[in-house]
């Protein structure tokens, strides 16, 4: 019987486009990293073996996360530079030359699926290990990624990138969930791609089209749900994905939780330990309020999420929002929005989140205009930064690290890491 593949979990790369937000691989949902959050599950789906590529900044907290996993026999390698998926792979190959007829899981530690998959595509390596086998996320509307050529066995020919939704082969789209069944065979190909003059970096892409025409590619079809962690606004589609684990599950309270006796806790909802949740308060699931939250007199949170020691201060209303550790919120309005850690948001400020014309919120990403498809968007704030009071935030506004926006100061584009922007103000004084 074919022995259980090993993961090669990419998790290095650069998190440009995520900016202001800092490593995405990192980010909690709850009270750990996504990281560790995936490697529990792999772990648990039967996952023995895990190669982690890192890059320069994020190994160090990696090898920390790895520590916590004792299931599993994971091996960190580095890509120095952010040179493509290719390049990535190929970090592993270290690990494994010594294997080289060993099957590979590929995955990127941002795409969150249902088990269902990971079981799926294991089911089809043990029923059948000399195939390779691609997910394809069976999708009406088109979606501009890569399709699957395939025919009516599910025998994959071919991937035709952003074809147009009158040209798509199929309503297969790939991402990165790639059952390899000889690593060796892999590691090659994409090596000879690097040999060649072509500029461009989709050299694993190139060499999986090589080896089609050599072995049997099979699709491994899958509808249930993907989110992937791309853009900063996508933390708002990972944080649902966590939240809609509470559903059915009713109220979850931590022993050493305060719950005031005129404080409302609707639905599903998890209070963490030493939260504390104060007299004419609301919670609304489903919502997650992490380790020792305070969550003032009079203050709303619902659908969201508000990690270790934030303040929700008096009357600030927090809603479908992803708040990080150690924010202070005091009588605002958080709407839409995510909130790194240290983030200070003063009394009276509101992050708002509906055009004018009700159309889609769109967000500048490496100086492009980007869509970001929602209706509603607030703000993106990076670590640290300090929001005085009765500032605002228009749709979809992104503010960096460190930056400090001044009192009563409407903010309409983004503002760069530690920049400090304010309203100048004449003052007349009338006898």
């Amino acid at each position: 019987m074919a022995e259980t593949p090993v993961l090669i979990i990419l998790a290095g790369g650069a998190s440009s486009r995520m900016w202001p937000l800092r490593e995405k691989s990192l980010m909690k949902f709850g009270e750990q990293p996504l990281l560790l959050t995936q490697l529990r599950r792999y772990a648990t789906l039967g996952f023995k073996e895990a190669v982690i590529v890192a890059n320069l900044e994020n190994r160090t907290d990696i090898a920390g996360l790895v520590d916590h996993i004792k299931d599993m026999k994971i091996e960190i390698v580095v890509q120095p530079e952010p040179k493509g998926m290719g390049d990535a792979i190929l970090k592993a190959e270290a690990v494994l030359a010594s294997r080289p007829d060993t099957a590979v899981y590929i995955n990127q530690v941002h795409d969150v699926v249902d088990n269902r998959l990971h079981l799926d595509m294991l089911s089809a390596y043990l029923n059948y290990p000399p195939a390779t086998y691609l997910a394809g996320y069976e999708m009406e509307d088109y979606f501009p990624g890569g399709y699957l050529v395939v025919d009516e066995s599910g025998r994959i020919s071919g991937i035709v990138e952003k074809p147009g939704a009158d040209n798509r082969p199929s309503n297969l789209v790939t991402f990165v969930a790639h059952l390899h069944s000889h690593a060796g065979r892999l590691f090659e190909a994409i090596k000879a791609e690097y040999t060649k003059a072509d500029a461009s970096d989709d050299h694993y892409e190139r060499a999986m089209d090589a080896l089609m025409k050599q072995q049997v590619y099979q699709v491994v079809r899958y509808s249930g749900q993907w989110k992937a962690l791309k853009f900063p606004w996508h933390v708002l589609d990972i944080m649902n994905v966590f939240l809609d684990q509470l559903k059915g599950k009713g109220q979850q309270v931590a022993e050493s939780a305060f719950i005031a006796k005129t404080a409302s806790l609707v639905g599903d909802v998890y209070i963490g330990e030493g939260a504390k949740v104060f007299p004419g308060a609301a919670v609304v699931g489903p919502a997650y309020i992490g380790s020792n939250v305070i969550v003032g007199n009079n203050a709303l949170v619902r659908n969201s999420m508000v990690l270790s020691y934030s303040n929700v201060g008096f009357t600030t209303e927090v809603a479908r929002s992803y708040v990080s550790e150690h924010v202070d919120m005091h009588a605002c309005r958080v709407l839409d929005s995510v909130l790194a850690s240290g983030v200070n948001f003063s009394a009276g400020c509101t992050t708002a989140n509906l055009r004018i014309d009700h159309g889609k919120v769109s967000s500048r990403v490496k100086g492009n205009k980007v869509d970001t498809g929602r209706d509603k968007l607030g703000a993106i704030i990076g670590h640290g930064a300090f929001i005085a009071v009765d500032a605002m935030t228009m749709p979809g506004v992104k503010i960096g690290e460190g930056a400090q926006i001044g009192p009563g100061t409407h903010v309409h584009q983004d503002v760069g890491d530690g920049k400090r922007v304010y309203v100048k103000q004449e003052i007349v004084v009338i006898d």
